[in-house]
């Protein structure tokens, strides 16, 4: 009998709660790292699911507050402006050799972070598409409205073996999972699609189908700009396919930038919209809808 791997999730929330429900459903020993409130929630009643896409489901884990031994995989899937606390839990000596660190960050500046603490050949950026909530933390309930679940792995520097083994782990659990060759065209691509959705849902505070009805001209010229910075970054990205993949999400849909400032939590601001700025102006493409609405939203105070 094959012995699957043990993978770590750090941030049990939205995406990493999600995944480590689904991995420990199909059979794989995950442990959860987060505060021990959180850790002893979890280990006491496991990670409630309510889902449109697997139903509703109660998968056990294990949980700690700190990385103590080598796994195959460890997903990071914490906030950009929680990112430096929330990696004192994975010292890199806990790593092992073959351990895979996966960001499932928003934003295109991390990976290089990453790589100035950890061993290079460890990370692997991935792209996430999901609607995907942490609605209640005692004990941990996940609600995913959207009906799909889709990873893009990608890195530079880890080798393609173990991209293809933890693919293999995510496609067995029910995530749609591939692996790209470029990992520029991975993070932009996302990032073309989530900036307009999460800057203007934040900025109008109002789901994506209320953007899309009163203010599409402003979304379409947005949309326009991300995706000339991911082409002048070397991402093939679309305008019109993005936009199109706007009009499939159901109403209501929230970005998790909008639900942050909703619960006065810190915004992924700059991680996503000051990072388009800055490759906009290293590469001197033209953002006029992007910085007017960045700035609006820096005005507000976020």
């Amino acid at each position: 009998m094959t012995i699957k791997p043990t993978i770590a999730v750090l941030g049990p929330g939205g995406v990493g709660g999600l995944l480590a429900a689904l991995l420990s459903r199909s059979g794989y020993r995950v442990i959860c790292l987060a505060r021990e409130s959180t850790a002893e929630s979890l280990r006491k009643d496991g990670i409630q699911v309510r889902s449109r896409q697997f139903g509703e489901f109660t998968a056990p884990v294990e949980a700690d507050t700190e990385l103590r031994e080598p796994v195959a995989a460890c997903l990071v899937a914490v906030k950009q402006t929680a990112l430096d606390a929330a990696l004192s839990r994975v010292p890199a000596e806990s790593l092992g050799d073959d351990t895979l660190l996966v960001p499932f960050l928003n934003g295109v500046e991390h990976p290089d972070a990453l790589r100035a603490r950890y061993d290079p050949a460890q990370v692997a950026p991935a792209a996430i598409r999901v609607e995907s909530t942490r609605v209640s933390a005692d004990p941990v309930v996940i609600e995913q409205g959207s009906p799909f679940v889709e990873v893009d792995l990608a890195s530079a520097t880890a080798p393609r073996d173990r991209l293809d083994a933890l693919a293999a782990a995510l496609t067995a659990s029910g995530v749609t999972t591939r692996v790209t060759g470029d990992e520029t065209a991975t993070l932009w691509t996302k990032l073309a699609f989530l900036a307009p959705f999460a800057l203007l849902t934040t900025r109008y505070a109002a789901p994506l189908d209320v953007v899309l009805d009163r203010h599409r001209s402003e979304l379409e010229a947005l949309v326009a700009e991300t995706a000339a910075v991911g082409r002048a970054c070397g991402a093939p990205t679309d305008a019109e396919r993005l936009l199109a993949r706007y009009d499939a999400f159901l109403p209501g849909t929230k970005s998790s930038m909008q639900r942050d400032a909703e619960e006065g939590r810190p915004l992924e601001l700059d991680a996503i919209g000051g990072a388009l700025l800055r490759a906009a102006e290293a590469r001197g493409v033209a953002v006029p809808v992007a910085t007017r609405v960045v700035a609006k939203l820096r005005a507000a105070g976020y």
